[in-house]
């Protein structure tokens, strides 16, 4: 048995809300002849899912719904459920009832089908990762026991495609050695047999696709208040019993006497002049480059402990050494708290570490934030995001770190705007709706009783009135978008709607009475919209392209979504920013665009508009890359007869996200979401998939298209030769400040940005891997070259993306 074998939650003790995912519906819909209109024969169907807890039997809490969605087979939510109740209220016997509804059949019923599923299995722990239910047409999903609508399907029912399907989500849940190079023969095979078997099956079914929450360890169920020691009962037949030993993960009693004994008060008499050995010393500094992730190991947190004295002027070792404290141990704690004072005042990027829910000890917490203090403005903004989220670790709501937030706000009034924003959007979180109402509080009343003249000679009213008339402007363009979508026929339609509202009914929106702070850059303010120059996206959330006139003179365009979760998005966009800073403090310019995006919601926010091109519309009308850098910086000299300036921009900007997308592990990639400005910047949009995730088969390690390196000039090139040296020189640069990347990320563990939520732990883990940090800067170089020769050589992503430029076109 592996060493995780015998750690588990109980759930009982799990105080969090029910969460799972709603991913997508696999197979074809009834089509009654009547509502055919597409030339595949599909319906265009309009549907949503129907998700109720049931607890016994019986009905607990209200029904959550889906959105709709209408885009076509396979239908694709992929949102996040949330339910009011907690895992600590479940019973062994709670059940989930999804039922899908058509909204578009032209009929009362507009029933599909219905699936009924436990989330504890047959030894009570509770099920996570992908569950594939198979629909019962016609059945309203019923939570009776035993249901009539049984999600799973029966064993003697089974056939191949279900055993594989079984597997595959084993193998998603790590329960699956990964053996690369096996891992890409047998997905391949597995999907020539669902092929196959789609072909030849004579009956398809519906079915829906749930992903549930999973944890740390596995959850066993238990009933709050339960003798969890009670003896299991001795069966009389030969079924196995399952008996939980009360010593396991206790503190062995003798080893504790050591440790007690050797951590001594006496003891630091003497340790204060030992001196490491050669060997020690050695010791020493290879855990000193431990990544923040890594736990020590009991010798390595008693080599530390005990020459923790002549570790003092060496600021890179108080995080570690703070970390091998017993903080239980009230002398020991005292001790180290004591040293902590007088030891070399460590980095900014150091003491964001300290603030990870690794460290519990308010003394130490509050060392962070003293050391915090130092960063200037500039700085502070890159980390913001999350601080915000490292509230949730502190001991109390009313915590140093959030006093030294709201205070920094008082000084820089695009902080108190982002600070705000970030507060607001966590308010929605039942866990910790409390403390982030006390930031708030604590935000409002400062700044009111801010004098005139301290900020451009506005008082304290009044720039809180400036942030507050912010969230007015967003609940107005929500009520624009519900009017919008209400309208019948196409994108041209609503465009007209919108113009109009903003030039009759919402009039006062095309010059406000006061400017108002641009929520993602507080320092514009903007004055009105421009009816004329704002439209809507064509797509399924009708997005508005908004055109804002600014105080002075000009303009600025924002993209306003409503129905989209956009703060994964924000986060990845605040890593490329911080990474752009990264690099150029080294000198090296890599033409990123790390456009603005703020969540103003759970389900809402702001980008900020740049005129590009997609890359897929760009290869459909000009049929190169290079043909449409011609047209805006032609040069008859010039490389491929572009000028050297475009052309030495659009490499650097290709090696730069690169490099970025790899690290992030950055998933879905294709055409339509890689977009091109005309002055050869590229960039990424789009950030539904980090950290490894991606829905697409066997993706290449770096996400770089065939049609990026013909516009070098080849894999033969010299500027391909010139793209990869970029590449592997900021990768090296980067890698450098793994810690500070790692230190982030560990902050948002607690968040409920979808792909980190899911299984902290592992993507953080994922993410080290990235860094290479086991390489010398000479061997990151050959391994990135190779990762970039095996990208380029990856075919069957080739063949993905015609499939997905299929897709898109038919849609």
């Amino acid at each position: 048995m592996g060493g995780n074998e015998f750690r588990f939650f109980l759930s009982c003790d799990i105080n969090l809300p029910v969460t799972f995912r709603i991913e997508r519906l696999e197979g074809c819909l009834p089509n009654p002849p009547a509502e055919i209109d597409s030339p595949t024969g599909n319906r265009n169907a309009e549907i949503f899912v129907e998700c109720t807890l049931h607890i016994d039997g019986a009905p607990f809490g209200l029904s959550t719904k889906t959105r709709l969605e209408a885009s076509g087979c396979p239908y694709c939510w992929n949102e996040l459920i949330t339910l009011t109740a907690k895992y600590r209220d479940l019973t062994s016997r709670a059940q989930l009832a999804f039922t899908v509804w058509d909204v578009s059949c032209g009929n009362d019923n507009g029933l599909v089908g219905g699936a009924t599923v436990f989330l504890f299995n047959r030894k009570k722990q509770l099920k996570t990762g992908r569950q594939k239910l198979r629909l019962w047409p016609g059945k309203e999903a019923d939570g009776a026991i035993p249901t009539t609508t049984p999600g799973k399907v029966a064993k003697h029912e089974r056939g191949e495609i279900e055993r594989l399907e079984r597997l595959v989500n084993k193998y998603e849940r790590g329960q699956i050695q990964q053996i690369d190079w096996l891992d890409r023969l047998t997905f391949k095979t597995v999907d020539k047999i669902k092929e196959r078997e789609s072909i030849t099956s004579e009956n398809s079914h519906l079915s829906l696709v749930v992903n549930f929450c999973s944890f740390e360890h596995r959850v066993v169920f238990q009933e709050s208040g339960a003798n969890f020691f009670a003896p299991s009962p001795v069966s009389s037949t030969n079924e196995l019993v399952t008996v939980w030993d009360p010593e396991v993960g206790r503190t062995n009693p003798s080893e504790h006497k050591q440790l007690k004994l050797a951590r001594s008060l006496t003891r630091g008499i003497i340790d204060r002049d030992l001196k490491p050995s050669v060997n020690e010393r050695r010791l020493i500094q290879g855990i000193l480059k431990y990544p923040p992730t890594r736990a020590l190991t009991g010798d390595e947190r008693q080599l530390l402990w005990k020459f923790r004295f002549s570790l003092m002027s060496e600021k890179k070792a108080l995080t570690k050494f703070l970390r091998c404290v017993e903080w239980s141990d009230v002398q020991e704690a005292k001790q180290a708290i004591d040293l902590m004072g007088k030891w070399e005042t460590i980095d900014v990027t150091d003491a964001l570490e300290l603030l990870s829910p690794v460290f519990e000890s308010e003394e130490v917490r509050a060392y962070a934030v003293s050391v915090l203090e130092r960063a200037d403005d500039e700085e502070l903004k890159c980390y913001l995001l999350q601080l915000v989220q490292a509230l949730r670790f502190e001991r109390s709501d009313k915590s140093r770190l959030s006093h030294f937030l709201v205070q920094r706000s008082l000084s820089n009034i695009e902080i108190a705007s982002f600070l705000r924003w970030y507060v607001a959007v966590e308010l929605h979180d039942p866990a910790y709706a409390k403390r982030y109402y006390c930031t708030y509080d604590m935000l409002e009343d400062s700044m009111m009783r801010l004098e005139a003249g301290v900020n451009q000679d506005e008082d304290g009213f009044k720039l809180w009135q400036s942030l507050v008339r912010q969230t007015e402007l967003t609940a107005q363009l929500c009520s624009i978008m519900r009017d919008v979508r209400n309208v019948r026929g196409g994108t041209q339609k609503k465009i007209e709607k919108l113009r109009q509202l903003l030039s009759g009914l919402l009039s006062e929106l095309t010059y406000f009475d006061e400017p108002i702070r641009s929520p993602l850059a507080p320092g514009i303010l903007i004055t009105g919209i421009v009816p004329t120059e704002s439209s809507i996206f064509k797509s399924a959330l009708h997005p508005l392209r908004l055109t804002f006139r600014t105080a002075s003179g000009g303009t600025c365009k924002v993209i306003f979504k409503k129905g989209d979760d956009l703060r994964q998005d924000q986060l990845v966009i605040q890593m490329v920013s911080l990474m752009d800073r990264l690099l150029k403090l080294e000198n090296l310019d890599l033409h990123l665009t790390p456009y603005k995006v703020l969540a103003t919601g759970q389900d809402e926010g702001m980008l900020e508009f740049i005129p590009s091109s997609s890359l897929a519309q760009i290869l459909s009308e000009h049929r190169s890359i290079v043909s449409y850098l011609q047209r805006f910086h032609p040069d008859e000299d010039g490389p491929f007869g572009i000028t050297a300036q475009c052309l030495e921009t659009f490499i650097k900007s290709c090696a730069g996200y690169s490099v970025i997308t790899y690290i992030l592990g950055i998933g879905d990639r294709h055409l339509d979401n890689l977009l091109l400005r005309d002055d050869g910047r590229l960039f990424h949009v789009d950030f539904a998939f980090i950290l490894g995730r991606d829905p697409k088969p066997f993706p290449p390690p770096m996400k770089l298209c065939k049609e990026m390196v013909e516009a070098m000039g080849g894999a033969e090139s010299q500027y391909y030769t010139r793209f990869k040296s970029y590449c592997c020189e900021a990768y090296n640069i980067l890698r450098k400040s793994s810690n500070l990347i790692l230190n982030l990320f560990h902050l948002m563990a607690g968040s409920n940005i979808p792909d980190i939520a899911s299984d902290p732990e592992k993507g953080i883990l994922k993410l080290q891997e990235k860094f290479r940090l086991d390489l010398d800067d000479e061997d990151a170089i050959h391994f990135f070259q190779d990762l970039i020769t095996d990208s380029v050589s990856a075919l069957f992503p080739q063949m993905v993306e015609t499939i997905h430029r299929w897709a898109q076109y038919w849609r």
